[in-house]
């Protein structure tokens, strides 16, 4: 009898490890998609997008909120274009939806009280944020922007950022290029936004 407990103890193991290994791709693929490369606003070269990572980027992982979005529970990609026009989109799983909306809040704070950030640690840095309003997707995604100029190098540059949020899962989108404001298509942006946001339902 004991041998027989051993035998039935063996093959129900060996079917919970099969049947770990059949559920395994179905959990996988229930990752929340990523933006790909051709949904990011239109650019004059082509868009190029990495593979999705897991964790955040370095330094923190979001320009305006480095250290907001934990690495847990994380995934990013980057994107890039041949004239110095970028991004990234950083995708993060919270443990409950009120922790989610604890961090879009978070980032949503951080993001529209960066250029006076920036200019108290940066002195002769010209740095504005402004808001350009709420995405209706979702849970709603919001979009901001950061307008630096500094005088003593020469140079412009614009960031837009938006923060959405489907249920328990929260995506930061960021673009940057040289340039102001007047030249950042906000309203593609918009469009790209509610993109990120519709693909994190699995």
């Amino acid at each position: 009898m004991n041998k027989l407990r051993t035998a039935l103890a063996t093959a129900a193991a060996a079917a919970l490890g099969l049947a770990a290994l059949a559920t395994a791709p179905a959990q996988a693929a229930a990752q929340p998609a990523f933006l790909a490369a051709s949904q990011m606003p239109p650019s004059s070269t082509p868009w190029t997008a990495t593979q999705v990572f897991t964790g955040v980027p370095e330094n923190g992982g979001a320009l305006c909120a480095p250290y907001k979005i934990p690495a847990q529970n994380t995934r990013y990609r980057e994107f890039s274009t041949e004239l110095d026009t970028n991004g990234v989109q950083i995708t993060t799983v919270a443990r409950t939806e009120a922790d989610a909306v604890k961090l879009v809040d978070t980032l949503r704070k951080a993001l529209a009280g960066c250029g006076p950030l920036l200019e108290r640690q940066n002195p002769g840095l010209d740095a504005v944020s402004a808001y350009h309003g709420k995405v209706a997707v979702e849970e709603g995604a919001w979009v901001y922007s950061l307008d630096t100029a500094d005088p003593q190098i020469g140079t412009t540059d614009i960031h837009l950022f938006s923060v959405g949020r489907d249920g328990r899962t929260v995506t930061y989108v960021r673009w940057g290029q040289m340039g102001d404001l007047k030249d950042a298509p906000v309203e593609a942006f918009k469009t790209t936004t509610r993109t990120a946001v519709n693909k994190l339902r699995p």
